[in-house]
């Protein structure tokens, strides 16, 4: 019998899936709870389809060579579909269960309460909403301190990154218990307050808005915008988060060169936040004054710069961009 925790997940549209296809990929029992009431010829349908788009999924990431396609049949045993008539039995013994229901706030109440009507007293509860607050959600809860909100990426079998967003009510063995768990599934939780958009929608809503803009005033087409982003910001950012990137090139930069967008577009969506001149005016400029964001001063920065260097070269290799010098003499 596994040591793993039991998982569930209340909501089995994608976000449900993909859940469950994680879980069980990690070696736990995941159980998908049905949020609906259907009729046994629907439910019946849904769980087919269920388990047929995990299975799928998983398939597509075997022919890829991530892992043996010999593997799938065990994988899917982990799993089961329960309907919501059913789910007194499916969330009994799971330790922890997850919201995933769409995004309205009767349809996340009602799956609150089956929640609390439910699962085990200990049980943590972890909505994944990218837009609700968390601190919003814990009033539907009659266990505030076993709940916070856990927003998965999409496809989430895929991406790593799972924000957490505790509430004031959270018990700080909430937190530990389910951050354990996901680093043990090789997930990679992250924690941040309850604020709109959290961390990756905030930032991403930002950048694909002003994506769109340069279509829209003609600056360049849809391609070549992409590429930009692919070849450009996207590579950069994947080696560079944005805050070590300023470090990286120096927050001075950034404050000229906001400023210059703002007075050029006379518009304050470019301005520089304040934190950027605080940090110039105390000298954390970045790698060149020994810290920024970041402290460098303890750090052997030229060992730094290389391993960053190996980290890009790496990323060019993946995109399939790298090229030897060319020596010939046309």
């Amino acid at each position: 019998m596994s040591t793993r925790p039991a998982i569930a997940c209340i909501g089995a549209g994608r976000m449900g899936r993909g859940i469950a296809h994680s879980v069980a990929y990690a070696g736990h029992r995941a159980v998908l709870v049905d949020a609906k009431s259907r009729s046994e010829e629907d439910f019946a349908r849904l769980s087919g389809e269920a388990l047929a788009e995990i299975e799928n999924g998983l398939a597509s990431v075997a022919a890829l060579g991530a892992f043996d396609v010999a593997a799938i049949p065990a994988i899917m045993q982990r799993i089961t579909v329960c309907s919501l008539a059913d789910a007194a039995r499916g969330l009994d013994g799971c330790e922890i269960v997850f919201e995933a229901v769409p995004e309205v706030l009767d349809a996340k109440r009602e799956a609150f309460a089956l929640f609390d009507t439910h699962a085990d007293p200990g049980a943590i509860l972890a909505s994944t909403t990218s837009t609700i607050l968390s601190t919003e959600l814990a009033a539907f809860t009659q266990r505030p301190e076993n709940f916070l909100n856990a927003h998965w990426l999409n496809p989430a079998f895929l991406m790593p990154l799972i924000e957490l967003s505790p509430t004031d009510a959270t018990d700080a063995q909430t937190l530990a218990r389910l951050r354990e768990v996901l680093e043990a599934m090789g997930k990679v939780p992250i924690v941040c307050k309850a604020s709109p958009g959290y961390i990756v929608p905030r930032i991403q809503a930002l950048a694909m808005n002003e994506a769109a803009r340069l279509v829209e005033e003609g600056v360049a087409s849809a391609e070549d915008v992409d590429k930009a982003v692919t070849y450009g910001f996207g590579l950069r950012f994947g080696v560079l988060g944005l805050l070590e990137f300023i470090d990286w090139g120096g927050g001075d930069i950034l404050y000229y060169a906001s400023n210059y967008l703002r007075d050029a577009f006379d518009d304050d969506r470019f301005k520089a936040p304040d934190v950027i001149s605080q940090n110039m005016d105390q000298g954390r400029i970045g790698l060149k004054t020994g810290s920024g964001f970041f402290d460098y001063s303890k750090m052997d920065v030229e060992a730094y710069r290389q391993r960053r260097m190996a980290d890009f070269l790496r990323a060019l290799e993946t995109a399939g961009m790298t090229r030897g010098p060319v020596l010939d003499e046309q």
